[in-house]
Order: structure tokens, then C-alpha cells, then sequence
């Protein structure tokens, strides 16, 4: 599984890497617009991401607009969401609002932080990624 952590706290960071490089590999992100350019390469490389671990307030782009822009990336290259990578948003925010607009934007899971890895490893079971 090739993972994408998109996370500006260092502690949050390291969790979900530690947690994640079991499955696979792991790259990091900081930015949502890190992020986005992360993938873009990635895909075009032929080497996307199995998973993205996205947070929702991030510095340059926020997390919501970084899944916006990775959907697109997707469709222009003819991926439904559904194909595409997995997206897990990872944030503090708990406003059932929040959460409806986030799904609304294409994500696939929703981990309140701090991440519980149970959690997090029930959700990578049912998204088939492990």
C-alpha cells in the first residue's frame, strides 16, 4: 500500500507514520498544496497512492480544497472517486457539519483526532486496503 500523510502537526505526523509503514510505504505532505503536487506527480509517474491520510486545516490549502483538486486530478485521467486513492480526513473537528461536507467532497472516512489506530485499521479493512 503506497500512503500519502498529509499532516502539519509533527506528533500526528509520526503516529500515522509509524502506524501506516507497516502496510506499505509512506510519503509526507505538510501543505495541502504539497499534497496535491505530491499526487500529481505520483500519478503521473505511474506510482499513485493506495491511501491518503488527509487533515483538514492545513497551511497554503486546506485539506478539503486539496481533496477537491486530487478528485479532479483523478477525473482527468478518467478515475472515478470510487477507483481512486482512498481518502481518510484526519481532524480535530468534530461539527456533525464538518463531517457531511467532507464526505460531500468526495472523502471516503472520517478518523477525529487524536487518530485512534483501531479506528483507523477498522477503516483500512473496509476500504480493502488491508
Amino acid at each position: 500500500m503506497r500512503t500519502l500523510i498529509v499532516e502539519d502537526d509533527f506528533t500526528a505526523r509520526l503516529t500515522l507514520q509509524k502506524f501506516l509503514s507497516r502496510y506499505g510505504e509512506c510519503h509526507i505532505a505538510v501543505s495541502g498544496k504539497e499534497a496535491v503536487d505530491a499526487f500529481r506527480v505520483a500519478a503521473e509517474n505511474g506510482s499513485g497512492y493506495d491511501l491518503i491520510c488527509m487533515d483538514i486545516l492545513l497551511p497554503e490549502m486546506d485539506g478539503r480544497t486539496a481533496v477537491k483538486e486530487i478528485r479532479s486530478l483523478e477525473r482527468e485521467r478518467g478515475i472515478l472517486s470510487t477507483n481512486g486513492a482512498k481518502i481518510i480526513m484526519t481532524t480535530a473537528l468534530e461539527d456533525v457539519k464538518d463531517v457531511i461536507r467532507s464526505f460531500q467532497e468526495l472523502c471516503d472516512a472520517y478518523v477525529i483526532k487524536p487518530v485512534n489506530l483501531g479506528e483507523l485499521r477498522t477503516h483500512l479493512t473496509s476500504l480493502g486496503l488491508i
